[in-house]
C-alpha cells in the first residue's frame, strides 16, 4: 500500500526517525512461525496451495513475492516485541495482521504478527504477554489462535457491528457503537487499560494501532478525530510507560479517503511513542 512509503517519508521528512533507528528485517524463521500456526496452513502457504475459495478469502492473489513481504512483515513485529522485552518501544511500519487464524487467511491477513510474536516472547521466558488491539475491526484471528492461553491478555476495542462478523472472544472486548467518539472512546479506554494493568501486571506489551477509528475512514464507523486517535496512542504509551514495560507497535489498518490524513495520523503514532520514551 502506498500509505506505508508515504508514511516512511514523512517520518524522514519530520526527523521522527533518523536513518540510523531503521531496521530491515529478513524473512521470519519458519520455526516462530509454527508457534502461532499449523505446519499444515504454512506449507499451502508457501506452496501456492490455495484453492479459490481460500484465496478469495484471503484477499490477496497467491504469489511467491506476496508471501514472502508477509514473512518480512512478521519478523518486524518479531523484533520489535524482543526490543519490547528489554522495556524499549519498537514500531513497525506495517503489519497488525490481526485477522489471520491458525490455520488459514482471512480479510488481507495471511499470517499473524501478533500472535506469532507474543509466543515468541514466550519462548524467551516471559510470561504475561499483553496484546492491546485498538484497530476498528475484532482481532478475530488473534482471539482464535490465542484463545484463552492465561499467559496472552487479549484486549480488543472494536466497532460492534463492523467486521468481522464472528467474533470469537478475546480477554477483554469492548464493542463499540457506531459513530462512538472521542469523549466516551477514552474513558472506556482508560478504565480498560487501568483495569488490565493492574489485575494482569503484563511484562510487555503488543499494540495495534490502527487508525481506522478516524471519523474520516471509509471503513470505520467510529467518530475519532485525529488529535482523540493521538491521545489514545498516548493513554498505551504511557499506561506501559508508567508500569516500566516496553510496547511494540503494529500499524494496523488506516482508509480514509485522504491518504495524508492516515500518513499524518500513523505518523502522530510515531511522534507520540518518541516523545514518551525519550
Amino acid at each position: 500500500m502506498v500509505k506505508y512509503e508515504l508514511l516512511a517519508e514523512q517520518l524522514k521528512i519530520e526527523g521522527i526517525v533518523e536513518d540510523l533507528e531503521w531496521v530491515r528485517p529478513d524473512v521470519i524463521h519458519t520455526e516462530a512461525i509454527h508457534r502461532a500456526h499449523s505446519p499444515s496452513y504454512v506449507e499451502t502457504l508457501e506452496g501456492g496451495l490455495w484453492t479459490k475459495q481460500e484465496e478469495r478469502q484471503s484477499g490477496f492473489p497467491w504469489s511467491a513475492e506476496l508471501i514472502h513481504r508477509e514473512k518480512v512483515i512478521m519478523e518486524g513485529t518479531r523484533m520489535c516485541a524482543q526490543w519490547a522485552a528489554q522495556g524499549k518501544v519498537g514500531l513497525n511500519i506495517a503489519g497488525g495482521t490481526h485477522h489471520a487464524y491458525r490455520d488459514h487467511a482471512e480479510g488481507f491477513c495471511l499470517l499473524n504478527d501478533l500472535a506469532i510474536a507474543a509466543y515468541d516472547l514466550i519462548d524467551s521466558g516471559l510470561e504475561r504477554i499483553l496484546i492491546v488491539d485498538l484497530d476498528v475491526h475484532h482481532g478475530n484471528g488473534t482471539a482464535e489462535i490465542v484463545g484463552q492461553d492465561p499467559r496472552i491478555f487479549t484486549f480488543s476495542m472494536h466497532g460492534a457491528k463492523n467486521y468481522p462478523m464472528k467474533k470469537p472472544p478475546s480477554t477483554l472486548d469492548i464493542a463499540l457503537p457506531d459513530q462512538t467518539g472521542d469523549g466516551d472512546y477514552l474513558a472506556l479506554l482508560d478504565d480498560a487499560l487501568n483495569t488490565i494493568f493492574t489485575s494482569f501486571r503484563p511484562q510487555v506489551a503488543l499494540f495495534q494501532c490502527g487508525v481506522d477509528v478516524l471519523v474520516s475512514d471509509k471503513l470505520g464507523r467510529l467518530s475519532l478525530s485525529l488529535q482523540g486517535c493521538a491521545q489514545r496512542d498516548h493513554m498505551v504509551f504511557s499506561a506501559c510507560k508508567d508500569a516500566g514495560i516496553g510496547v511494540a507497535c503494529a500499524m494496523g489498518g488506516g482508509y480514509s479517503k485522504d491518504v495524508n490524513t492516515i500518513v499524518k495520523a500513523h505518523t502522530n503514532t510515531f511522534r507520540i511513542a518518541r516523545d514518551v520514551w525519550t
